[in-house]
């Protein structure tokens, strides 16, 4: 049978747009191809049923890189921990093609660690099998937990020896395909700033509205002001949703913030043990730049600054008007977010955002495990929390510390009826799954690889997370 992945219908949406905005390259040979994940939740979105891709399809089309289209290295420059890098761009990855789903949405299917481009500088554009495994369990959790995120379709190990100073060397090496909305980032639109190339941003911004906001009018007058009001929305979200998953991403430089709102390019990424702001995933973050607490006002500097180039094209007005937005739309989005964690679907007014506060402030002060908190909250309640506030978490043995929070949480329990008790505890189980990632489980997975090449644990968390 014909390999499902050389058999779709591929679109040049951003090949089409010219040669300004990528390098065409050519794909690294392995001396090994091990197919060590393939995302079968994905492919049914590919119109494809995953009974009939085979693992050589994977392997042929995401390994040996088998097929007739163009490999697009894009080129972009950024804002690195607040410092302006114009040696930026596609540096072990590129754009493998891009494919419309079944839901009418273009895909990209990127890569990661696939060969040197003409922007790896000194580095050997790999990847190595562990920032492969941890982008893996990144993306899924983050799906599970309703973030905005790209998904890793396939993970093959490649049977290269890399050296790398942040792992015990030589390491195990993969390649990676990333499958989301679109590798456009901030930092694409900056190279044009820095180039002073006003008459490619223009074409690039009617590319990126005509595809990805297909609710503006791509011919209307003032399509690129509601375009930017409607990235200030996503990117509000996108925020809002990292800080209700204790998410810290860890590198949110402009190269890293895509122009669709996504979440995307996992690195030294953590998911937070307890509540703290000050909380840093990097060990060469020093300053605390990119902090678990500092990502909601990073990403609307990133927004600000990201208004420089787009400056050349349109109203500074307009930039401003839309960015006024941000502050509202994080707030609205991360309180109906928290208070869906806590399993109340709908807002509860002045007592929701008291209820939020009390949470966090309690999270805060007790240092209990933040993802542990929702998790045993959703295992243990019961209907009968509503009629009794000494039965909350009675197992637990709270401390005094609790007490205001249980109040107000017997308090919002008692705005619903009786009959809607079973409607919370189901939205109490859609919104905390029953895994954590956090850093002693990833690590755990890891060494089961590492030493023993073992991938039972990491296949029994993947569907851990999905249970």
């Amino acid at each position: 049978m014909a390999n499902a992945f050389l058999t779709l219908t591929y679109e040049p949406a951003l090949e089409n747009l010219g040669d300004d905005y990528y390098d065409r390259v050519p794909a690294a040979t392995f001396p090994e191809h091990i197919l060590r994940f393939r995302n079968d939740r994905l492919l049914p979105t590919l119109g494809l049923d995953p009974r009939q891709v085979g693992d050589d399809d994977f392997i042929e089309a995401f390994g040996h890189f088998q097929g007739v289209r163009p490999f697009l290295a894009l080129r972009y420059h950024g804002y690195q921990f607040g410092q302006y890098n114009p040696q930026l761009g596609d540096g072990r990855g590129f754009l493998y093609g891009q494919v419309r789903g079944v839901d009418g949405v273009l895909y990209d299917f990127g890569t990661k660690g696939s060969g040197r481009t003409p922007y790896s500088r000194t580095a050997d554009g790999r990847l190595t099998l562990k920032g492969g495994v941890r982008e893996v369990l990144a993306a899924e959790l983050l799906a599970r937990l309703g973030v905005t995120t790209s998904r890793c379709l396939s993970l093959i190990e490649t049977g290269e020896p890399l050296w790398r100073g942040d792992e015990p060397s030589p390491t195990r090496s993969s390649v990676m395909i990333r499958m989301n909305r679109s590798h456009l980032r901030f930092g694409t639109f900056e190279r044009l700033h820095y180039l002073q190339r006003p008459d490619l941003i223009t074409p690039l911004l009617d590319h990126v509205i005509a595809v990805y906001y297909p609710d503006i009018d791509p011919t209307g007058g003032d399509r690129y002001a509601e375009f930017y009001a409607a990235l200030v929305q996503r990117v509000a979200t996108l925020a809002a949703q990292w800080m209700a998953a204790g998410f810290c991403h860890a590198v949110l430089n402009t190269d890293n913030m895509s122009i669709t709102g996504e979440s995307f390019d996992y690195g030294p990424y953590a998911f937070i043990p307890t509540y703290d702001r000050t909380f840093t995933a990097a060990y060469f973050d020093y300053s605390g730049r990119y902090a678990y607490g500092n990502q909601p006002g990073i990403c609307r500097l990133n927004l600000e600054m990201l208004q420089v180039p787009l400056k050349l094209v349109m109203a500074t007005e307009a930039l401003e008007a839309g960015l006024t937005q941000y502050d509202q739309q994080y707030f609205t989005t991360y309180q109906s977010l928290m208070l869906k964690r806590l399993g109340f679907g709908a807002l509860l007014g002045e007592l929701g955002t008291d209820l939020l506060k009390a949470t966090i402030a309690t999270l805060a002060e007790t240092q209990a495990g933040y993802s542990e908190f929702f998790i045993t909250l959703a295992q243990e309640f019961r209907s009968d929390w509503r009629r009794d506030r000494t039965l909350i978490l009675k197992d637990l043995n709270l401390s005094i510390e609790w007490e205001p929070w249980a109040t107000l949480y017997h308090q919002a329990l008692n705005e619903f009826a009786p009959d809607q008790m079973p409607t919370i505890a189901d939205q109490l189980q859609a919104a905390n799954p029953k895994t954590t990632l956090l850093r002693p489980v990833i690590e755990s997975v890891w060494d089961a690889i590492a030493q023993h090449d073992n991938w039972q644990p990491f296949t029994d968390l993947v569907a851990k997370i999905w249970d």
